[in-house]
């Protein structure tokens, strides 16, 4: 899951900093969702308003992106049983997704896929449950039994069939609005100190810089959300796949981590079996503190 939010949180990124620049600009030109008033001050009410705006069609965007850009960045290639030839491995990975779907409760499958990558990962995303893809690393096929693998499936099935990505696109959608918010209120109080003739540049590059860095704190609060939601994806894995499956899935991944490389472990809040330790910046809480909780349930 750890691609998932990070891919689209990049993505939203780019995408609330390119609606925000666009209508700053036309704002400038036309006078057309300016929230300044006359005096130079600011409109708090227009300012919020056009924050909102801006924060959720870029959330929103950034859902409908989700899909296709882990396609692109991942290079995943797609496993269309009705359209192509697949061999008894690739098979076997998309009917245990479907069986997996199916006893979830999702009318339409989703798209299975695999990506070319040593490391032990997969992940899920998609901007609904009747859009959804999963995708699985090389390395994780190799490393895995079939036990693991269906637990680590389970777990992927049940981020589609809990929602978590379109809740995470409200939760996104007011993390931007009060980044948008926030940044042009530093910008505006920063080009308040500067030459008259200068404020407007002084303002325009002001609040792309405050939007990125709000965006990255802003991220914390996601990231705390996704940690509590991996519990959620466990437990639903554990009632799909079964248990025991989930707990040894979680432990293959264990045994993993234990094995990669310190610059491996380095960017490992990117991938499915985050840190030893949980930090702010984490998508996973520990899998040692997952495995208890899926033993005490």
């Amino acid at each position: 899951m750890g691609k998932r939010i990070f891919l689209f949180l990049l993505s939203n990124i780019l995408v609330i900093t390119t609606i925000g620049i666009v209508l700053s600009i036309i704002g400038s030109l036309t006078g057309v969702g300016t929230y300044f008033t006359a005096g130079g001050g600011i409109d708090i009410v227009a300012l919020l308003v056009f924050s909102a705006v801006v924060g959720f069609v870029g959330s929103f965007m950034s859902l409908l992106m989700s899909r296709w850009m882990a396609k692109m960045a991942m290079g995943v290639q797609v496993l269309n049983p009705d359209k192509q030839t697949l061999s008894y491995e690739e098979q076997q990975l998309v009917d245990r997704v479907y069986k997996l779907s199916r006893a979830a409760g999702l009318t339409k499958m989703p798209e299975v896929g695999i990506y070319n990558s040593r490391e032990v990962n997969a992940f899920a995303t998609g901007p609904s449950k009747n859009r959804s893809l999963v995708a699985v690393s090389t390395g994780l096929l190799q490393e895995m039994d079939d036990d693991a693998v269906e637990g680590v499936l389970a777990h992927e099935v049940a981020h589609i069939a809990n929602g978590d990505m379109v809740t995470m696109t409200l939760l996104q959608g007011i993390v931007n609005t009060f980044v948008v918010f926030f940044a042009r209120i530093a910008a505006w109080a920063v080009s308040r100190v500067v030459r008259e003739e200068l404020a407007p540049i002084v303002h325009f590059i002001a609040v792309i810089v405050f939007q990125i860095v709000f965006s990255i704190l802003g991220s914390l609060v996601v990231f705390a959300y996704s940690r509590h939601r991996e519990y959620h994806a466990d437990r639903g894995g554990a009632d799909l796949a079964g248990k025991d499956k989930m707990i040894h899935a979680l432990r293959s991944l264990e045994q993993y981590t234990s094995r990669v490389k310190e610059e491996q472990a380095s960017v490992a809040t990117l991938k499915i079996n985050g840190k030893k330790h949980t930090s702010l910046f984490s998508t996973h809480p520990d899998l040692s503190d997952r495995i208890r909780r899926l033993e005490a349930k």
